[in-house]
């Protein structure tokens, strides 16, 4: 396995893996090629992908606001899950944010993803419970 930037010539490989990972995908808002192409201008070298041999296996998508890392868009084909991939992927990232001097890491995880929850708790994590997200849609597809 080969761990990797990935670039805007990526995209139909990760919608498709997002896609059969069970991510929800919103392809006319935040994640439309050119939405995408420009988180990936601002922040090249924080869209990892996971390779074995040529094929997308993993991503991860790292965001920082410079206080705090979020590990994003965290997939891992089905066909290859329990490989440790998805560890890799989370260690990888920390590294990147540790370079930025970042030193608290987080993910935001659906409440009903039990595997996401339990993978997290292995690499370290604590789940916090007396936190409300807020959000707010600017358009209908963000």
């Amino acid at each position: 396995m080969q761990i990797r930037k990935l670039t805007i010539d990526d995209y139909e490989r990760i919608i498709d893996l997002w896609a059969r990972g069970g991510l929800p995908i919103e392809p006319r808002g935040r994640d439309g090629k050119k939405a995408i192409a420009a988180q990936m201008a601002a922040n090249p070298h924080l869209f990892l992908g996971a390779f074995q041999e040529s094929q997308l296996i993993g991503t991860v998508i790292i965001s920082s606001d410079t206080r705090r890392g979020w590990i994003n868009r965290l997939a891992v084909d089905p066909d290859h899950r329990h490989q440790g991939i998805a560890k890799t992927l989370i260690a990888e990232s920390e590294k990147l944010l540790k370079k930025q001097g970042i030193i608290i890491f987080a993910a935001l995880v659906d409440d009903s993803n039990d595997a996401s929850k339990e993978l997290f708790m292995k690499c370290g994590y604590r789940e916090r419970k007396d936190i409300v997200y807020f959000r707010k849609h600017i358009t209908e597809e963000s």
